[in-house]
């Protein structure tokens, strides 16, 4: 196990369970054990220090830093969405503490073309059964976890083999994904150097991802902050609070008033909506 000293305000509550990740295991003693791409943790927070344990603990602490972002400043970010907008204030530093994990792309693509139209107990399992069924076995402090598969893993598997983990529909859209990147039409690495816009339309070349899709996987996977993610519980919030309908009108609004930091703005939304009491 090892020890990491937090030294800018974080809540991993929040940032676990915010709508960003889908394979965490809250235990019995409120540590979770989470699934990264190449290992499993068990992480909890106590006393201004995160207490971290893995079944591989090369290079630990730099992996738990990166992922959590523990040494971006959200000071600065949260500072900038008050001054653009007060309505914005009470969400902000309610959330602060919520910081933005930084995913492993592929299983980012793959969860959030299976969210389409799906629920929260839906996605984690569909992404469990293809990890059990192609990924590599993983045991962690007596228990069985699977790693998330690469699309190397994948190359044989057909729309009927995703079918069989419960994707539903989407089982066409996450083959023809996979076979793009074995043939090497999609590149994930592209994505981080592209301009907002660019990324956005090359990912909607793809079936299965419209903008929504598009917008979570360049938020939580390259911290592409821009993006504004519009669902019906956005809907909601910027009908209620700001009197604004229609997507277009949400999305000029979000450019507009949230510019740079439009994801950080939507992520504090909806952490504030569904925490406050």
């Amino acid at each position: 196990m090892i020890k990491i000293k937090i030294e800018k305000p974080f809540k991993l509550d929040d940032t676990i369970t915010c709508g960003q990740i889908f394979r965490f295991f809250k235990q019995e003693n409120d540590s979770y054990d989470v699934i990264l791409k190449d290992r499993v943790i068990n992480v909890y927070e106590k006393g201004g220090f995160l207490y971290v344990s893995s079944n591989d603990e090369k290079d630990l602490e730099i992996i738990v830093r990166n992922y959590f972002d523990l040494d971006n400043d959200y000071d600065v970010i949260n500072n900038y969405l008050i001054k653009k907008d007060d309505k914005i204030k009470d969400a902000v530093l309610f959330s602060k503490g919520l910081n933005m994990i930084k995913q492993d792309p592929f299983e980012t693509i793959m969860e959030y073309i299976i969210s389409a139209n799906n629920g929260v107990p839906q996605i984690a399992s569909s992404l469990n059964n293809i990890a059990k069924k192609y990924g590599k076995k993983v045991i962690f402090d007596g228990k069985e976890y699977y790693l998330f598969p690469s699309y190397k893993d994948l190359k044989d598997v057909s729309i009927s083999d995703f079918r069989s983990c419960k994707v539903g529909f989407r089982d066409k859209y996450l083959k023809a994904m996979v076979d793009k990147l074995n043939k090497g039409e999609v590149n994930l690495d592209e994505f981080y150097t592209l301009d907002t816009a660019d990324a956005l339309n090359k990912l909607m070349e793809n079936n299965g991802i419209g903008a929504k899709v598009a917008s979570c996987i360049l938020l939580f996977a390259y911290q592409k902050y821009d993006v504004f993610p519009i669902d019906t519980w956005v809907k909601k919030i910027m009908k209620s609070d700001y009197n604004i309908e229609g997507e277009n009108k949400i999305r000029k609004f979000a450019i507009k008033t949230y510019g740079k930091y439009s994801g950080l703005a939507i992520q504090y939304l909806f952490n504030y909506s569904r925490n406050n009491k």
